[in-house]
């Protein structure tokens, strides 16, 4: 069988949950399915960190053109090559292409119609037109989540609910899993000015992520602690990842705190340093508005780090009962984690049960049923 994938984002120089799905993907289908043949489409070059693997059933093309790529270039090359089936991991679809191609679309969340303040109006108007001509066109739609799956039939109820399969994300247990190298985790430490007990974020920074409530928690946390001359007060606030779209409240929110020495904001980091940096935390918060996913809660389980995460969207299907939840903003964030930083037997608790929750994903698993999907 000949497979087309659409892998463009993997050019991109930002890194997001979205870019490390192609990957881990292609990190698979080539070992699981070698008598099939991929095509993977892409514009200019690979970012070093996305590269996809070398297989001999992986036949890389790369097609570069100035403007609209997936409706001219990869649409033209798609009608051209006549492949059985076109994976598109990405809300898009070629308006341009023959009837009897099979085309497999994933939707990862619809947070943009939920929160369409929170996104460029460029931005909006393109998710918009794409998911709608994606729903309403492709053969089959692959949901990253229930809570997704949920979305689109809630946004389009025409859309055929049998044509929508769940098929969760995994996470990468090589990075987060290992041991703590305390050399290694210290050198980080030390370059990023981190040098108490912390509380770690890893995401992009942008308004969805609804980081102003957890530097505000933070505040909560640190003013309280230093009246009852708690050893919170001893606390810093890690927040790790790029500044994506209307970033400027988030930064500016955390560069005014009467905290602001200790809050943390490296920017975009190494997978690896990753790994070590959330081994070494206290804590991980996740206060997202609205996920399809959450990865890093899975990463943080791994890495044997309790969770505190909100509870919305697909996250407490992700977390499962291994996190504490919170609803209500700032206040109750700042209680869940002081609950957990405090109660050593709680944060025990929260830890063991992680480890079981990320038994029920894995990137294999999940490729493997992807793969599936598109081929039947």
């Amino acid at each position: 069988m000949k497979i087309a994938i659409q892998a463009a984002d993997l050019d991109a120089s930002r890194i997001d949950g979205t870019r490390v799905y192609i990957l881990n993907l292609l990190k698979h289908f080539g070992k699981l399915d070698p008598a099939s043949e991929f095509l993977i489409y892409h514009k200019k070059n690979f970012n070093p960190e996305l590269m996809p693997p070398d297989f001999s059933n992986y036949k890389i093309k790369q097609k570069s053109f100035p403007f609209a790529w997936t409706q001219t270039r990869f649409a033209f090359e798609i009608w051209k090559e006549r492949p059985n089936a076109l994976w598109m991991p990405m809300h898009a679809l070629p308006a341009l292409r023959r009837k009897n191609l099979k085309t497999v679309v994933t939707i990862h969340d619809l947070a943009f119609k939920y929160f369409p303040d929170h996104f460029p109006k460029e931005d909006l108007r393109k998710l918009n037109l794409f998911t709608d001509f994606a729903v309403k066109n492709a053969t089959k739609l692959i949901a990253i989540s229930e809570a997704t799956k949920r979305d689109i039939l809630k946004f389009y109820p025409e859309a055929e609910e049998e044509k929508i399969r769940v098929i969760h994300h995994g996470f990468d247990p090589e990075v987060f899993s290992r041991s703590r190298e305390l050399e290694k985790e210290n050198e980080i430490k030390k370059r990023l000015e981190i040098t108490k007990p912390y509380i770690l974020y890893i995401g992009a920074i942008q308004p969805r992520k609804n980081l102003e409530t957890l530097i505000k928690a933070f505040e909560k946390l640190k003013s309280q602690a230093q009246k009852e001359l708690s050893s919170l007060k001893d606390l810093q606030l890690v927040l790790v990842g790029e500044k994506a779209w209307l970033s400027e409240t988030t930064v500016k929110k955390a560069q005014n705190s009467l905290f602001s020495m200790d809050i943390k904001m490296p920017g975009k980091l190494k997978f690896d340093d990753l790994g070590h940096l959330t081994r070494g935390a206290d804590i991980f918060a996740f206060t997202a508005l609205y996920e399809g996913f959450g990865i890093p809660i899975l990463e943080a389980f791994a890495a044997g780090v309790p969770v505190v995460c909100a509870k919305n969207s697909s996250l407490p299907e992700v977390a499962g009962e291994a996190a504490l939840f919170f609803e209500k903003g700032a206040e109750e964030l700042a209680g869940q984690i002081k609950k957990v930083l405090e109660d050593e037997n709680l944060r025990q608790d929260l830890i063991a049960k992680g480890k079981d929750q990320i038994k029920k994903f894995s990137w294999e698993k999940c490729a493997r049923e992807t793969l599936k999907y598109i081929k039947d």
